[in-house]
């Protein structure tokens, strides 16, 4: 977005500007402090603690089950170690689905006991009224339509979003949450046509999860880009590393000197 040494810190004004500008937004998620130092460092310009901390940090199965007491820690420790990154907490499933009362407790909340700079919830035209109304509290929203993974039971599992007829609702959902109030909006797995579509027809960014190239940014779950995830891994992930297998090796050669009594070394000993 910007070089990391002229911006002090992302705000969401500066979403809007590279838009405009036709600069690229980049946004990894984040769950705990050294992770967040770390690619508050390399320059990210948003972290998202996402509710898919319940698969990567929680042992949880899917991501509805998590809660907002577990979410609140994980969201307090990156936004203490982002000294520039904006960092956007997620709303978990059933904070914010059963009205405008329960959502604006819930935005509030989780601004107000971690520190965090904006919100995100999922949904176009159902979850117009939440936002209009957190945005009205004074909380800045982040939007996610397509393939929304609170509601993977309703949608069918995995299934891309906003092929033929789907691409008319994806872009009444975007206008939707546009005039709700939301300062982006994240697009998962939608065809890149669908995608350049929206973005072209939106004032506010768009970001990409499997998206495709044309949105006004890209967002990706860090686990798997890193070789940490395991299991599947989503086709529109580009590898960049196997922290995984590099951690599998340490573990296996630190219990290796264990065992043949070359660890703790005399470097090693008071």
């Amino acid at each position: 977005m910007t070089e990391p040494q002229l911006l002090k810190r992302v705000r969401t004004r500066h979403f809007l500007s590279a838009k405009q500008n036709g600069t690229k937004i980049t946004g990894l998620t984040s769950y705990d402090q050294l992770t967040a130092k770390i690619f508050d460092e390399a320059g990210i310009d948003f972290l998202l603690v996402g509710d898919s901390a319940a698969n990567n940090v929680l042992g949880y199965d899917t991501t509805l089950p998590v809660t907002v007491d577990e979410m609140i820690p994980l969201v307090r420790a990156v936004a203490r170690a982002a000294s520039r990154a904006f960092v956007i907490a997620d709303l978990p499933f059933g904070s914010y689905e059963t009205g405008v009362a329960d959502a604006v407790h819930s935005a509030i909340r989780m601004m107000k006991e971690t520190g965090a700079h904006a919100v995100k919830l999922e949904g176009g035209i159902r979850s117009a009224d939440q936002i209009r109304h957190i945005v009205d509290a004074g909380v800045p929203v982040m939007a996610h339509i397509g393939f929304t993974p609170q509601s993977e039971h309703r949608l069918g599992g995995h299934v891309i979003q906003g092929r033929g007829a789907g691409e008319d609702q994806l872009l009444a959902d975007a206008r939707a949450v546009e005039e709700a109030g939301a300062f982006a909006v994240v697009l998962e797995m939608v065809p890149a046509e669908a995608a350049k579509k929206v973005t072209e027809s939106l004032t506010i960014p768009t970001i990409s999860v499997g998206a495709g190239p044309h949105c006004d940014g890209q967002l990706l779950v860090w686990t798997d880009w890193a070789g940490l995830t395991q299991g599947r891994i989503p086709k529109f992930v580009r590898q960049y590393a196997q922290i995984g297998q590099t951690l599998r090796d340490a573990a296996g050669a630190w219990k290796a000197d264990v065992e043949a009594g070359e660890y703790p070394g005399p470097e090693n000993s008071y």
